[in-house]
């Protein structure tokens, strides 16, 4: 490569990554006709959610959204998601049909801003910035990075780390104030999650390099620093209190590593997962190839370097000398392996993540790095170490035989553990050949000079882009309803369904065995959803009545009774797979009371007989020890005959209710159907969705308590002809309120998002707080460039003194300048060996 101007190759970092990316996507992006399609969760969930966020932004609907679930908190719901991150704002003022082409160009820009900002945090450590630039490629290319393509919003904690700790150097080298703030900022408003593990690293990382000696820091400095972590935290509370109010109703944050589990895996393959996963391309997220019985799917373990694999760090590693990020990685690779540690970068939670090592990458770039710019490097020594390991898992894994036995005697054996082989194979041979280049550049070259770099760009070049295309294409191999569904059904947003009453606020719908979020691809309200972050009240209702709710809603056709408690009306069954509703002849319904309606787009559609509109009455209750006593199948269609009510809630509304009594109580079909009829006969006349929650309208000539299938949230305040009323939260979940006789009521719920203004507030007074901190000490700054440090024998002058005598100003004189910002580190046997931190 041509020597450049060292402050060219920020610039050049982005573009060469931005290159290599388009390389990438683009073969993808032209097959599936200007759109990015991958599998699993990215279209299932990255694809509907952009749209249904970027239309509910667009609108002002950033409330209560109904689109997802039975509703959800929108804030709370989707800041996990895309609510923090610069490149979802990016596609607001882009119309909505747009946003499935605009996902392969947002993943471009994605790795070019990875590759960019890695080299911001590397390049302070490199004598030749052709070495940093390497690096960041590295990094912005890594196993992880290629792996979590699948979580399209992992790459924005990608792309905000190396600037944290770019940040973290700045000020603890440079005395550059404010800047750390803001990338605690950053950090925590992109992705709540991410940010838990980015604190636990950086607080590592910073007592590592001051043991090290690598850092002096005083008390003075020690607390800004402190106050700067605060004000940055601060400043992004208009996204982390309304998230932290909604997440901590999700029972899994709840479940904390302890005992045997956070000493030991439980699977023994998962240690053979993590030292695969350092050597080889990573597996497909889904489909662990090498380990398939460690329990890992969807954990995030890559973190192979292309083409260097380990062979830059194990040099470093086995190099005699002391140095910080030595120890760094030693202890990255001990938390690794510790169950308990490893829990340490999610708050503790027992479920198996790795979801960090986009930071070990960072740390094993870096590593790669230095070794490739120190002469006494033995890269004979670390290749052949990393030869052997690569070559050793290669010949365990893919020839260890297994007996299979029949009554005691071997009738047959099968050789190799993994369980897709032509994939392994694969993946050991991009392995072993990627070795090989960098056998090859260092044999034909002299490692350091330009001929070598630029031959090391190439073979990076290309391995980065052969392993990433097959990965993807791996994948997308593992939908085979990109082109038989998502396109011509679901990204048509149902355009050929004529149903009048579909988008109706009244009506939800049933996907039956359908392509996950379905509905939400069409924008109709669904019971079916593949949403992780749902209110507390969906999940405990659920739990109530023996559906599981974890990551997903999906009841199965045994729980007919829900549909009609939550106001379904249509089922849509795709009609080119083998999964049918009604049996291939269309006979026998999966469910009590549905029609066929007819097909359109793909589906065969089914109508409720027994639908209920949303918004209907009660006249008996049942208290909430009734219903405990009640059998889990059964639950929901006691809901149908009474109201679920406590003790107190009963005593309130005694004027207007009767206790259903326990012999009147059958659970047959007829009795389900004629208790839906009862349910029907009064209901809301209107029924609407706003912006700010929804309205209704309704004419009874009775005092009834009107309920509403929505999730219970602290957030919701209602209106009964503009007075306010009281929310009661009833059938476990869900809402009801008090309506007087009359005609023509107005009933208004409005909904508030907790904890938002007091997010709104803290992050406005923080955000001041920090300008006026950056000023202050301006301020401070250039009262101290003012003085000139001299021994202390000697009398101090300002330099205005000297520039009045010698006319000349010294605001810049290399000579004059004030104590060294920090002390080199200690670990440098020879300058020689590692650039200047400065």
């Amino acid at each position: 490569m041509q020597a450049r101007p060292r402050g060219n190759y920020f610039l050049f970092s982005f573009l060469f990554g931005l290159a290599l990316a388009f390389v990438i996507f683009l073969p993808f992006i032209l097959v599936d006709g200007g759109r990015f399609i991958f599998y699993g969760d990215f279209n299932v969930q990255q694809i509907p959610f952009y749209r249904l966020a970027h239309d509910a932004i667009r609108e002002g609907n950033i409330g209560w959204n109904h689109l997802t679930d039975l509703g959800v908190n929108f804030i709370g719901s989707y800041s996990f998601y895309l609510l923090g991150s610069p490149f979802f704002w990016i596609t607001i003022p882009f119309p909505g049909e747009w946003l499935q082409y605009l996902m392969g160009p947002l993943f471009i820009l994605k790795f070019a801003c990875a590759s960019l900002a890695a080299y911001v945090y590397l390049h302070r450590y490199a004598k030749n910035p052709n070495a940093a630039l390497l690096a960041s490629l590295l990094y912005a290319f890594s196993g992880f990075s290629v792996y979590n393509i699948f979580f399209n919003h992992f790459h924005e904690a990608i792309i905000v780390f190396p600037l944290l700790l770019a940040a973290l150097d700045e000020y603890m080298y440079a005395h550059r104030r404010g800047i750390f703030a803001l990338a605690v900022a950053a950090c925590c408003i992109v992705n709540y999650y991410f940010f838990v593990g980015m604190v636990t690293f950086t607080v590592i990382y910073f007592f590592v390099r001051l043991i090290a000696g690598s850092w002096k820091i005083s008390v003075r400095d020690f607390l800004l620093l402190a106050l700067e972590a605060v004000l940055g935290l601060g400043a992004a509370c208009i996204l982390l209190v309304p998230s932290v109010l909604c997440i901590l109703q999700n029972y899994r944050v709840s479940n904390p590593i302890s005992g045997w589990n956070a000493l030991l895996y439980d699977r023994p393959q998962r240690y053979i997962h993590i030292l695969q996963c350092l050597f080889f391309p990573p597996d497909l997220p889904a489909r662990p190839n090498f380990t398939p019985d460690s329990e890992s799917k969807w954990a995030s373990l890559g973190a192979w370097l292309p083409m260097f694999s380990m062979t830059g760090v194990i040099g470093w590693l086995q190099m005699h000398r002391r140095h910080w990020l030595k120890k760094m990685l030693w202890i990255l690779f001990c938390m690794a392996l510790l169950p308990g540690l490893n829990a340490s970068f999610q708050l503790m939670n027992a479920s198996y993540y790795a979801r960090w090592f986009y930071m070990l990458t960072l740390m094993m770039s870096a590593a790669t790095m230095m070794a490739l710019e120190n002469p006494r490097i033995d890269w004979k020594r670390t290749i052949k170490w990393t030869t052997v390991i690569t070559l050793a898992v290669t010949l365990v894994i893919g020839l260890m035989p297994t007996f299979i036995k029949e009554d005691d005697e071997i009738v047959s054996v099968t050789w190799g553990l993994e369980k897709y082989p032509t994939r392994f194979w694969c993946y050991a041979a991009i392995a072993l050949i990627s070795l090989t280049l960098v056998v090859f550049l260092l044999t034909f070259y002299v490692r350091g000079s330009k001929t070598f770099y630029r031959a090391s760009f190439i073979c990076l070049s290309a391995v980065i882009t052969l392993y990433s295309i097959y990965f993807i294409a791996l994948g997308k191999t593992q939908s085979d309803y990109t082109y038989n569904h998502i396109i011509p059904y679901a990204l048509n947003g149902g355009a050929d369904v004529t149903i009048d009453d579909l988008r109706d606020d009244r009506v939800r719908t049933d996907f039956y065995e359908s392509l996950d979020n379905s509905a939400m691809f069409w924008q109709v309200q669904s019971i079916q959803a593949f949403h992780s972050i749902v209110p507390g009240s969906t999940m405990e209702f659920y739990d109530s009545i023996g559906v599981q709710r974890d990551v997903a809603s999906r009841p199965d056709t045994t729980h007919y009774g829900l549909r009609a408690l939550t106001s379904v009306k249509y089922l849509f069954d795709c009609d080119h797979d083998e999964d049918y509703f009604a049996g291939e002849d269309y006979a026998s319904p999966g469910m009590p009371g549905w029609m066929y309606y007819g097909n359109a787009n793909g589906f065969d559609i089914w109508e409720n007989e027994n639908y209920i509109p949303l918004g209907f009455t009660y006249d008996r209750y049942v208290t909430e020890d009734t219903y405990e006593n009640t059998g889990e199948g059964h639950r929901e269609l006691l809901m149908l005959k009474a109201l679920v009510l406590t003790e107190r809630q009963a005593q309130k509304w005694s004027d207007m209710l009767t206790e259903l009594p326990e012999t009147e109580i059958k659970y047959t079909e007829e009795a389900y159907e004629a208790d839906c009829a009862a349910r029907a006969k009064l209901t809301c006349d209107t029924f609407q969705y706003t912006n700010t929650g929804f309205t209704a309208t309704i004419t009874t000539s009775r005092d009834v308590p009107v309920f509403f299938s929505i999730p219970y949230e602290d957030g919701w305040h209602a209106y009964v002809n503009g007075e306010k009323v009281d929310i009661e939260r009833v059938n476990v979940g869900f809402m009801a309120i008090r309506v007087n006789a009359g005609t023509n009521i107005k009933i208004e719920f409005v909904y508030q998002t907790p904890g938002l203004l007091l997010g709104v507030l803290i992050s406005v007074v923080c955000i001041l707080l920090i300008v006026l901190y950056m000023l202050c000490m301006r301020t401070v700054e250039k009262y101290r460039r003012r003085m000139v440090v001299v021994p202390h024998n000697m009398v101090v002058r300002p330099l205005s003194h000297y520039a009045k005598k010698h006319n000349t100003s010294f605001e810049n004189h290399p000579l004059i300048r004030l104590k060294p910002r920090f002390k080199p580190d200690r670990a440098l046997e020879k300058k020689e060996d590692f650039p200047d931190e400065c």
